[in-house]
C-alpha cells in the first residue's frame, strides 16, 4: 500500500519541474492528482502517463494568479475523488530580475502574485475542503533565497518566497486544532526549466552546483520525495516548518 493511498491531492505547476515529479510520484503512491497549471498539453501529457501507470489524475487549465483556478481545482478534488486531503502549491516563477532600482512596480507585483499571492489563493479554497476531510496537509514551494541566502537581483523573488514561510507559520498555528499541517519546502538548486532560464550556460550551472554542499544540482525528484515525506503521515507531527532541502547550499561557505 502506497504513502498516499486513498488521499486526494491537488498539485499546482504540475506541467514541469517539481510539481511534475511530485504528481507522479503522489500517484504512485496511491493519491488521486488533480494537476493545475497553464500548459493544456504538458498536463495531458502528465495525465496520461499517470493513467499508463495505473494511477488516478484530472486535469484543471488555468492561472493560479485567478482564485477562480484554485476553486475549480477543489471543485474537481470533491466532485470526481470525493474530497481533499492535500494542497502542494507549488506553481512559482523568477519574475523580474536585476537591479533593485530596475525592477518594474508591475513585475513586482506579477511575482508576488504568482508566488504568494496565488499560493494564499489556492489554500484558502483549500482549508475548507480539508476541515470537512477532519485534516489534511497543505505545502508551499518556497525557497532557501531569501531564507537563509541573499542574492543580488532577486528582491521580487526572494520577498515572495520569504512570503511564503511567513504564510505557512501562521496558517499551521491557525489551523493546528483542526488537524490540517502546513509547511514550507526550500528547495536548492535544482535541475528545471526554471533553474536553466536564471542559469543558461553550462558554467553558469557549474557555478550553481559549486555553492552546494554537495556540489551538484537537485532532481525534481528528490524534491518529490521531500513533498512526498510532508503530505504523508511520516510528517504527522510536522507543521510549521520551513523545511530545507537544500544540499547544504545554507551551511555551505567554500
Amino acid at each position: 500500500m502506497g504513502q498516499l493511498e486513498g488521499k486526494v491531492a491537488i498539485v499546482t505547476g504540475a506541467s514541469s519541474g517539481i510539481g511534475r515529479a511530485s504528481a507522479r510520484l503522489f500517484a504512485s503512491e496511491g493519491a488521486a492528482v488533480v494537476l493545475v497549471a497553464r500548459r493544456q498539453t504538458e498536463l495531458d501529457r502528465l495525465a496520461a502517463q499517470i493513467h499508463a501507470d495505473g494511477g488516478k489524475a484530472h486535469i484543471i487549465s488555468g492561472d493560479v494568479r485567478d482564485e477562480q483556478t484554485a476553486r475549480a481545482a477543489v471543485k474537481a478534488a470533491q466532485q470526481k475523488f470525493g474530497g481533499l486531503d492535500i494542497g502542494f502549491n507549488n506553481a512559482g516563477t523568477l519574475g523580474e530580475m536585476g537591479p533593485t532600482t530596475d525592477i518594474s512596480t508591475q513585475g513586482w507585483l506579477d511575482t508576488l502574485d504568482t508566488n504568494l499571492t496565488s499560493a494564499f489563493l489556492g489554500a484558502r479554497q483549500q482549508l475548507p475542503a480539508l476541515l470537512e476531510r477532519g485534516g489534511g496537509s497543505i505545502m508551499f514551494t518556497s525557497s532557501f533565497v531569501g531564507h537563509t541566502v541573499g542574492f543580488p537581483g532577486t528582491a521580487a523573488y526572494a520577498a515572495s518566497k520569504a512570503g511564503l514561510v511567513g504564510l505557512s507559520k501562521a496558517l499551521a498555528a491557525e489551523y493546528g486544532p483542526a488537524k490540517i499541517r502546513v509547511n514550507a519546502l526550500l528547495p536548492g538548486g535544482t535541475e528545471t526549466p526554471m533553474a536553466s532560464e536564471m542559469n543558461q550556460t553550462p558554467e553558469d550551472l557549474a557555478q550553481v552546483a559549486d555553492l552546494h554542499a554537495l556540489k551538484r544540482l537537485a532532481q525534481p525528484g528528490e524534491m518529490a520525495r521531500a513533498a512526498l515525506f510532508l503530505a504523508s503521515d511520516a510528517a504527522s507531527f510536522v507543521t510549521g516548518t520551513a523545511m530545507l532541502v537544500d544540499g547544504g547550499v545554507s551551511i555551505h561557505r567554500n
